[in-house]
């Protein structure tokens, strides 16, 4: 009777040990605790985010995450969706990792049950997660991913796939266009990352679009992500002479190839893509990018953006980044997909977003159902003067 007695205590021990270690939160989870629970349901609805929170681009992940918290906390406040529901998100750190990025989107859909994902800012992690989405039937926003693959593969549009930033193919032709076509430039240089999506995208397009016009790439050269010594294809490309350099590529590497350049005696102005503006590119190399064009997403300095900055600033006391005013567009796009499907269930959602027509602060985004992608959006061009990022003009490429 004891041993019986005994085994039947050591047994419930057991259990309720078990019990206690899963309820433990993650250590990477920046939302509420994990469950299999429907996303729906109560009072709750629960959205998923995924980006870099580690690494060369947590700045930009750590805008997103904050700016979408930010957001959910004011809807929040003013009654939240449907009625009285409230917003929560969940977010994970990718690590800027493409299979981590897949591992993040089978926990969202698959553990927490979220309803909708909003991220990844980054193509490459943007484009392997389709495969989860479709089988979860869950929607997701990317931010700043840029990569035409992101929803269109093989001429085929991804059904759970969708994005609130132009592509790549068009922030290319702009690059090119405005370079040749209002800045007067003629022959171009390009230093770019053989091992990036993005990277590999931006130079594509802008070398076709600029010798379409009738302008010569001087000097294509190639590094690889991890590199920080760029002297040796900066030689190559201050022997070709050119006027301009094309940087497709991150902050990070922008600053280090802009020193490297200006130390070799490059004086040809810098221009890249949405990639470029970050605050830490001032830190890493102000004088060097000084008159550098960028094609960008947003004016800084429009009216329609500053309240929005304003509340970032008095929030966290810091300046917000560009994939801040992304990620804001993707919570005012998501929002609408929920309230005009009347309903969080995310097919509904899905359905919703395919007929979205909102006003962002990056502008209108209207989603091209054969494509979801926002359809006819301008690009800012701004021109990095001091420690400001000065708005040139609008301006926008015909693709054919």
């Amino acid at each position: 009777m004891f041993k019986k007695t005994l085994a039947l205590l050591l047994v419930s021990l057991m259990i309720v040990t078990l019990a206690l270690s899963g309820c433990s939160k993650p250590a990477t989870e920046t939302g509420s605790q994990a469950g299999g629970a429907d996303a729906s349901a109560g009072d709750v609805i629960k959205v998923g985010w995924m980006g870099s929170l580690t690494g060369d681009q947590a700045v930009w992940g750590q805008c997103e995450l904050d700016t979408i918290k930010m957001l959910f906390e004011e809807i929040n406040a003013k009654g939240g969706v449907l009625g009285g529901k409230k917003l929560e998100v969940i977010g994970y750190d990718t690590k800027g990792d493409p299979q981590e990025a897949v591992n993040v989107a089978k926990r969202l859909t698959g553990q927490d049950k979220v309803v909708a994902i909003l991220g990844p800012n980054a193509s490459g992690s943007a484009i392997p997660i389709a495969p989860v989405l479709e089988e979860a039937k869950v929607p997701d926003i990317a931010t700043v991913a840029t990569n035409p693959k992101v929803t269109v593969l093989d001429g085929k549009v991804k059904p759970y796939n969708f994005r609130v930033c132009f592509i790549d193919p068009y922030q290319g032709a702009v690059a090119a266009g405005y370079g040749y076509d209002v800045l007067g430039f003629r022959k171009a240089a390009i230093l770019y990352d053989v091992a990036d999506d993005y990277s590999q995208g931006l130079t594509e397009f802008f070398e076709e679009f600029f010798t379409t016009k009738g302008g010569t790439i001087v000097a294509k050269e190639a590094f690889k992500f991890g590199d920080v010594d760029f002297r040796p294809q900066l030689s190559k490309i201050k022997d070709a002479n050119p006027e301009v350099l094309f940087l497709p590529v991150f902050f990070k590497e922008a600053a280090l190839i802009a020193n490297q350049a200006r130390e070799l005696g490059i004086t040809a102005p810098l221009m890249g893509g949405d990639g470029l503006p970050s605050e830490q590119l001032f830190t890493m190399a102000k004088d060097a990018v000084q008159g550098t064009y960028i094609v960008n997403h947003v004016d800084y300095d429009d009216p329609e953006v500053q309240d929005l900055k304003s509340r970032y600033k008095n929030k966290y006391g810091k300046e917000l980044e560009l994939n801040g005013y992304l990620a804001h567009d993707a919570v005012v796009l998501l929002v609408d997909a929920i309230e005009r499907a009347g309903s969080a269930d995310s097919v509904k959602i899905t359905e919703a977003l395919e007929t979205a027509d909102v006003k962002g602060v990056t502008g209108r985004i209207k989603i091209g159902k054969d494509t979801h992608n926002p359809e006819g959006k301008e690009a800012a061009i701004v021109k990095i003067e001091g420690d400001k990022y000065v708005f040139q003009q609008k301006y926008s490429a015909k693709l054919d």
